[in-house]
């Protein structure tokens, strides 16, 4: 009995003394996030700007301060914008000498990698060296450090060269396996979106749409390559033929896909014998976070200000709409439309730029929307600049603005129309065998029911509601860029284009990234001194940490799990509580 006490008192204090550490680290851990936000940071002599290209990038980050005291800091991703003004910053701070990348098996939309990449091409225009080291090259990975002065990898690393391929997958015959069929309703030949749940392979009008856009992306990533590393496209291509991540890395050296191998104690001594260091010189390495929160000596802050509004994720109604981005950012329409509104009436923001990265949402919330873009662009200049996806609804928001900007592999387009419906009948009355009656006032009371699928009339009224959709949807891309509505039915259809053949289309007015949009936006504004703003702005760790769900950190090891079939598995889960009416881009690209 003794003994039994005396372990069991011995368990109950170790307890007690674990919670008492934990509490502990954990309140010291979120004293120095309180202490580090928002924080300036100094740039000591002979820095280094340490760039970890591990993990999925992002338009802006996402704060989950429990997931990341518990060590699952990938789920918030890289911020694009904080490396695009890390590496800015870095460009004009005579202490930074260079950039450092590693470790780069990053993922990304094309768009999103394409403009990341220009930020470091934009950099070694100041003359500073740009280094890259990892044990292993994802393509999108290699495809940014490829503009480095020099790439080294592990002797028995990996680079994963291989072209691009997309696998769209088809649903209809495991429905019909468990007595579910969708009922769908669309305008557009290249409105596919519904096709995994009609069809069992792609559609002809499908095929050729992602065959001439995944084209343009890849020719892209050869052009870039081809220029920065001094090899020919065609060599390149062969290179991908041959699929160079099952080769040797000694093959990487000889195909000039790579300089040296090595290892990652020898790239410390390359950085200090690049600048000039003795061996027990220090190396001060600064991350992007920090870099980004550097201020430049000449900053000046300036009444007039040029805002950047970030539209991000799927085109929901109001704040927790059921979308495909999980617990991932969203457009919220209620909220973006008072967000416009103030910065309509705010009068230091002479002009505004709708950053867009969204593959489209609900018909409703995107003309809620576009009706509040009409009103900014009533007052000052509003400039569209497009990320990685602005189609279907994404691109119905952008129309109205005075220009629009894409990278040249942006996904747009995409103008068209959707409605899907499931029919559950035949599995819950034949094969689970429940019985439905049915009282009903009028004659379509019960449309829409779990009970039957929709008759011939209730069909007509939901293919005329699309058909009634598709036709504000062209007059208002008509309006807004200044087509013959018949020229814009010709490219519409629900085609899917690249921001390159979105160009020539007439559907975006110039190729560019963020910050030519930011200048375009302001010669708009004929502002000569302006600072840039971003809205809306982050929320601080601890509203983060208040708003954050379990449910947060729960999706995004689902999104882990499942990887590109997530988005196809969400629209299955949350079909019956979307919008009636859909304009979202065909499918997840999922582009390999």
């Amino acid at each position: 009995m003794k003994s039994f006490l005396k372990y069991t008192l011995a368990s109950l204090l170790a307890l007690v003394l674990f919670t008492i550490v934990a509490t502990i680290v954990t309140f010291v851990s979120l004293a120095g996030m309180m202490a580090s936000d928002g924080m300036t940071a100094s740039v000591k002599e002979n820095t280094v700007l340490r760039i970890n290209l591990g993990g999925s990038l992002n338009e802006q980050s996402q704060e989950m301060p429990f997931a990341s005291l518990m060590g699952g800091e990938e789920a918030a991703g890289l911020s694009l914008q904080t490396l695009s003004d890390a590496i800015k910053k870095a460009k004009e701070n005579k202490h930074v000498k260079g950039i450092y990348l590693e470790n780069a098996v990053l993922v990304g939309t094309p768009a999103t990698v394409q403009e990341l990449r220009q930020a470091l091409v934009d950099f070694k225009k100041s003359g500073k060296f740009i280094v890259s080291y990892s044990d292993t090259y994802s393509q999108a990975g290699y495809y940014i450090c490829s503009v480095a002065d020099r790439i080294m990898v592990n002797p028995e690393g990996i680079v994963d060269w291989h072209g691009m391929a997309s696998q769209p997958m088809f649903f209809k015959e495991a429905m019909a396996k468990v007595g579910v069929k969708m009922q769908v309703f669309k305008v557009g030949t290249f409105k596919s979106a519904v096709e995994p749940f009609t069809n069992t392979e792609m559609s002809d009008a499908n095929r050729e749409q992602v065959t001439s856009y995944l084209t343009s992306i890849w020719n892209n990533y050869l052009k870039d390559v081809a220029a920065s590393r001094k090899i020919s496209v065609d060599r390149l291509n062969e290179l991908a033929d041959s699929y160079m991540g099952l080769h040797p890395a000694q093959d990487l050296v000889d195909a000039k896909l790579v300089d040296k191998l090595t290892y990652i104690d020898e790239v410390k001594s390359y950085l200090k014998k690049k600048m000039d260091l003795k061996d027990d010189d220090n190396l001060s390495f600064i991350s992007p976070k920090e870099m980004a929160n550097a201020e430049l000596p000449e900053y000046k802050e300036q009444d007039d200000k040029v805002a950047v509004y970030y539209a991000v994720g799927d085109i929901v109604q109001t704040s927790g709409g059921v979308s495909l981005s999980g617990n991932g950012p969203q457009i919220v329409g209620v909220k973006v439309i008072d967000d416009l509104r103030a910065l309509r009436e705010d009068d230091h923001v002479k002009a505004v730029v709708l950053r867009v990265n969204s593959g489209g949402g609900s018909a409703y919330a995107s003309e809620q929307i576009w009706r509040e873009v009409e009103l900014l662009k009533a007052e000052k200049p509003v400039v569209v600049s497009m990320g990685g996806l602005a189609a279907s609804g994404g691109y119905y928001i952008s129309s109205g603005a005075n220009k629009i900007y894409a990278e040249p592999t942006t996904l747009t387009g995409s103008i068209g129309i959707f409605g899907m419906f499931p029919d559950a009948s035949e599995l819950i009355t034949q094969k689970v065998g429940v019985k439905f009656d049915i009282v009903k006032t009028n004659a379509l009371s019960d449309l829409g029911t779990s009970a039957r699928p929709m008759n011939a009339e209730e069909g007509q009224l939901m293919q005329t509601m699309v058909e009634r959709g598709y036709e504000t949807f062209t007059g208002r891309v008509a309006m807004g860029r200044k087509m013959k509505i018949d020229d814009v039915k010709a490219i519409a259809e629900g085609r899917v284009w690249t921001g390159e053949q979105a160009v020539e289309l007439g559907l975006v007015d110039k190729l560019g990234n963020l910050e030519d949009a930011v200048k375009a936006a302001a010669k708009l504004a004929k502002l000569e001194k302006y600072n840039t703003k971003a809205y809306p702005a982050s929320e601080p760790w601890y509203q983060s940490l208040l708003n954050e769900k379990k449910s947060g950190y729960m999706d995004a090891q689902l999104r882990k799990v499942l990887g590109e079939y997530y988005t196809t598995f969400s629209l299955i889960s949350t079909i019956r509580d979307q919008d009636r009416l859909q304009m979202r881009i065909p499918f997840d690209p999922n582009i390999n």
